[in-house]
């Protein structure tokens, strides 16, 4: 099987790859020669031509000679050749009106499209992704932002350290004053921005004392989906119901939203599942939250501030609170500094690719050239010119009805 490597073309300049180049002369030297790869040229990957020629991968300028091709990203609709295989990040699954045209030419053009995102093991866990090193780059973001928003400090962007050390040690000037900080979400993304709070030496603390108590010192909750959300008949809460019936339910962030200075938001979103507050809300003389670092990025979802997402080159937009519209980065003492970057692990593309690159040689290239694989099987949404049975919920969407 030939398998190519694209040359990431949607967000420039996005710089990762899905496989760095040790880890493909390790498969292609072993699995007893099942695989062959060729490395689509870039001028601005993280990893050079060069590294994957030293490593005896061959590069190319298109992979029309493979069977299989890997990206991050979204291809370019443009780029997308017929009757292939493409393992990346669709952004499809959630009905996305920005890449209904993405999925319809893949149907178009006989395309089987697997999503990383959908790719999970037997217990329905996540075995693929980017979540820590969006949870890292992300919470680091939010204390840029703080910083230049207040004067207090100034830190190097994230893709200007040369790796999670020096990140590391830009840590070491940011001097906080005794803000709260809430993070909602627990997951990978969530526990990669914990681990920049720890390097800090920020205290972490109970909802109960977060709500309640006055700190000398910065302080963190971590909030999850039961402590932020409640059935709107009695005010409970049930983890199968919540997922199964999202609408049943309600929001109580407010009560955070008013003691808190800074969020970094990393939970995963149901469309149907209530917004954490509401864009008129943030007018409220007691809502206190100047900066928000929205790292899981859903437009106009979960975070109602994310108006829009902002990119490496310009990470932050404002939003001002009485109209609710979106002004420049820092452009008044009252807005809300939003920090929504969509590809956040870009800003540190060698080891966030060597990460995801060991994960899909342990879950997904022993599966290749299985008769059948349940894990690739649950990952493809598109086959043949048709949505695949678990993904035919997308038929109203990919008709645009």
């Amino acid at each position: 099987m030939k398998i190519g490597i694209i040359r990431e073309g949607k967000n420039f300049p996005d710089r990762r790859t899905p496989f760095i180049p040790e880890q493909l002369q390790y498969i292609q030297n072993g699995f007893e020669g099942q695989f062959t790869f060729q490395v689509q040229s870039s001028p601005h990957r993280s990893y050079s031509d060069q590294e994957y020629a030293e490593a005896g991968i061959e590069v190319v300028d298109n992979l029309q000679e493979c069977d299989v091709i890997f990206g991050v990203k979204e291809v370019p609709i443009s780029d997308l050749m017929e009757g292939k295989s493409y393992f990346f990040f669709s952004h499809t699954i959630k009905m996305q009106p920005y890449n209904r045209k993405l999925l319809q030419t893949i149907l178009e053009k006989n395309i089987r499209l697997l999503d990383y995102e959908a790719l999970k093991d037997e217990s329905g866990k996540r075995v693929v992704a980017f979540g820590r090193w969006a949870g890292i780059v992300g919470a680091y973001n939010a204390f840029w932002t703080y910083g230049k928003k207040t004067g207090l400090f100034d830190i190097k962007r994230a893709f200007q350290c040369q790796d999670r050390k020096e990140l590391h040690d830009e840590l070491k000037k940011v001097q906080l004053p005794p803000v709260k900080i809430v993070v909602t979400g627990s997951g990978r993304v969530g526990n990669g921005a914990i681990e920049i709070l720890k390097e800090l030496g920020i205290r972490e603390v109970s909802i109960h004392d977060f709500l309640h108590q006055y700190f000398e010192e910065p302080c963190f909750l971590v909030l999850k989906s039961e402590d932020f959300n409640r059935r709107k008949s009695d005010g409970g809460y049930d983890k199968e119901e919540f997922y199964s019936f999202p609408e049943r339910y309600e929001s109580h962030f407010m009560k955070f939203a008013e003691v808190s200075e800074i969020m970094i938001s990393t939970h995963f979103w149901n469309p149907g599942a209530p917004r954490l507050f509401q864009l008129n809300e943030i007018d409220n003389p007691d809502f206190a939250i100047s900066v928000i670092a929205d790292v899981s990025c859903d437009i106009h979802g979960s975070v109602p501030t994310t108006l829009q997402a902002s990119n490496i080159q310009e990470p932050v937009f404002d939003v001002e609170r009485e109209t609710g519209e979106v002004i420049e980065a820092f452009g008044s003492q009252t807005s809300i500094s939003v920090m929504a970057i969509d590809n956040l692990p870009c800003e540190l593309p060698r080891e966030s690719s060597a990460a995801f690159g060991k994960q899909l040689t342990q879950w997904v290239i022993p599966e290749l050239n299985k008769e059948f694989s349940p894990i690739l099987e649950g990952a493809t949404i598109a086959r043949d010119g048709d949505l695949t049975l678990e993904f035919m919920y997308l038929n109203d969407y990919v008709k645009g009805v």
